[in-house]
């Protein structure tokens, strides 16, 4: 079984290393992005794995299907990089990564912890030898309410964190989770935006719900509310976030994924122009914490992003279900 590994980092060279060897897979990686013009390098492969740069549109899909590929395999849990439909219109069938979600979830609580604490100013100010308490009062997390948007893996780990803090946690899903009874009140959307003080999001991106956090949903919550997003940038629209935070309706925002992050997020800017004039404007506010989309991005969550598409493909190959297969 030969697999070709598209935009291979340093970090996972060990980890594909480590499980092909397992699997007995012969592995080729390399560092390029699956690309009109790299995917090519596919020619002889039937089985591809990528990660979420890789944009891969319907035009791309058949350049790989006349080349021979019948798998595709993405490193990432999300799979909104992919034209899904017409991957299965081609029929390439595709998986998806998985990894634990502890990462992400103990990254959306310490976003949480450091807006209502302000480390951001108070980090600020001590660098530049300023250790003055004015305006860094925060607020304990047993007085709050948070509202938790999505309880898969993700979220419902946010839930399960949350519960030492002593605060009240509500929640909403399409499918509530039967072991968070206890943990956390299932409620509608309209209950999220009006009784939370902090609201989460554990979502994947669909048409669905597209920007769910918008001027018309904003107006709904408590006036100082705090909104974390750690799943898909493209949840909230970014000119209605930033207007609400300049009036103060938002008060504060811990922002790791964004809607334009494509070339910038996983990228070195330090000696060019970052030109999108949205993401610059809403980091500079003083209550917002905007990070490079890498609450995933631990040694625990790589190794298992590998392992899973390996296995997911090794699956294939023999033609076993794959419970992270790409079904819809």
């Amino acid at each position: 079984m030969k697999v070709l590994a598209y935009e291979v980092e340093k970090h996972e060279e060990e980890y594909f290393k480590r499980y092909s060897e397992e699997l007995n897979i012969d592995i080729t990686i390399v560092s390029h992005l699956l690309t009109l013009e790299t995917v090519s390098l596919a020619k002889g492969y039937e089985y591809v794995t990528i990660n979420g740069l890789s944009q891969i549109d319907r035009n791309l899909f058949e350049k790989l299907k006349k080349i021979g590929v019948k798998y595709v395999a993405s490193r990432c849990v999300g799979y909104n990089h992919m034209d899904v439909k017409a991957a299965k219109n081609l029929g390439i069938r595709l998986s998806h990564g998985t990894y634990s979600p502890n990462n992400v979830a103990d990254f959306a609580v310490m976003l949480m912890l450091m807006l209502i604490r302000k480390v951001k100013i108070s980090m600020g100010r001590s660098n530049v030898n300023d250790f003055s308490l004015n305006d860094l009062q925060g607020r304990e997390m047993k007085d709050l309410t948070i509202g938790v948007i999505g309880t898969g893996k993700i979220g419902s780990t946010v839930v399960k964190n949350l519960r030492g803090f002593g605060c009240r946690t509500i929640a909403y899903a399409r499918h509530p989770n039967e072991n968070l009874k206890g943990m956390a009140e299932y409620v509608d959307l309209e209950t999220i935006y009006r009784e939370s003080d902090i609201i989460t999001l554990h979502m994947s991106l669909s048409d669905d719900n597209y920007h769910i956090i918008n001027s018309h949903t904003i107006s709904k919550m408590k006036d100082g509310a705090i909104i974390i997003n750690t799943a898909r940038g493209g949840l909230i629209n970014t000119e209605d976030l930033i207007n609400a935070l300049e009036t103060g309706k938002i008060g504060a925002a811990g922002i790791d994924t964004y809607e334009a992050e494509e070339g910038i997020c996983h990228f070195n800017h330090n000696v060019s122009v970052v030109t999108h004039r949205e993401m610059l404007y809403l980091k500079q506010f003083p209550n917002v914490i905007l990070t490079q989309h890498y609450a995933f991005f631990t040694d625990h969550a790589v190794s298992d992003m590998v392992k899973s598409v390996l296995y997911s493909l090794d699956k294939f190959s023999k033609g076993l279900s794959c419970p992270c297969e790409i079904i819809l």
